[in-house]
């Protein structure tokens, strides 16, 4: 059993800056790769980015690229999501996920962290 914990959130203004964290636990723990993902009201979750706990690669919806950098620290278990030049269309709800594969679901979400960006 993987837990996950999110931390980092919080109110800013449109231009700033933030640093989300994603903290794993359980004695299982060996993901394939760890994502982000964000859930506005009202909307679906969606994908924001993505990275392999071996290799390192990342992935990013289109909408974050340039702006949103993930990386992990695999001594720590934990994964990062630096987020600059914030928009209001960030506000969301941000969820980390894991899986064991490739071709996997994402699952074993966390509590989830509030991102509110005012314009």
């Amino acid at each position: 059993q993987v837990q996950l914990v999110e931390s980092g959130g919080g109110l800013v203004q449109a231009g700033d800056s933030l640093r989300l964290s994603c903290a794993a636990s359980g004695r299982t723990f060996r993901p394939y790769d760890m994502g982000w993902f964000r859930q506005a009201p009202g909307k679906e979750r969606e994908f924001v980015a993505a990275i392999t706990w071996s290799a390192g690669r990342t992935s990013y919806t289109d909408s974050v690229k340039g702006r949103f950098t993930i990386s992990r620290d695999n001594a720590k278990n934990t994964v990062y999501l630096q987020m600059n030049s914030l928009k209001p269309e960030d506000t969301a709800v941000y969820y980390c996920g894991t899986r064991i594969t490739s071709y996997g679901d994402f699952g074993s979400w966390g509590q989830g962290t509030q991102v509110t960006v005012s314009s």
